[in-house]
């Protein structure tokens, strides 16, 4: 992996009333309609609110706000599922999403209260497929509301 410096670290911050608009403003690309914009995914998080299982979070590298995600739980489980990546236009192609994943599996891997990681894609989204499988996600042969369903064992 390649050394960063300080200020080129990613942080995840949760979304609250400092970072909401900011946050909102965030748009995939133009030409991508796979990832369900950020609007929704928030309302998603707002609709589960009291289950505590989904979490959405800003990811910053200094200050400049790069992506957003949002990861849930299912109860009972010790599967963290990684539910949304949004990327806007401007940061494409940067490296940012496998940076982000690679570091949701260090902390899921640290953090010892998980035994997999689990994520899916539109298919067609060759992008996504190609950076899931770069990080060491492999499909589970599961389609879920359409969408190909990858894993991986920690």
């Amino acid at each position: 992996m390649t050394q960063h410096q300080p200020d080129d670290v990613l942080r995840f911050a949760p979304i609250d009333h400092t970072n909401f608009s900011q946050v909102l403003e965030l748009k995939r690309p133009e030409s991508e309609d796979y990832v369900a914009p950020v609007v929704l995914s928030l309302a998603e998080a707002w609709l589960y609110r009291d289950e505590q299982i989904i979490r959405p979070f800003a990811v910053y590298v200094g200050e400049q706000l790069v992506a957003f995600v949002m990861t849930s739980e299912e109860q009972g489980t010790r599967v963290l599922d990684i539910w949304r990546i949004l990327i806007p236009e401007e940061h494409v192609n940067k490296g940012y999403g496998t940076r982000i994943l690679e570091t949701m599996i260090a902390n899921a891997r640290e953090s010892k209260g998980y035994d997999a990681l689990q994520l899916s894609y539109v298919p067609g989204n060759d992008l996504a497929e190609h950076v899931y499988r770069k990080v060491g996600f492999q499909a589970t042969g599961v389609i879920d509301d359409g969408e190909i369903v990858m894993r991986m064992d920690l």
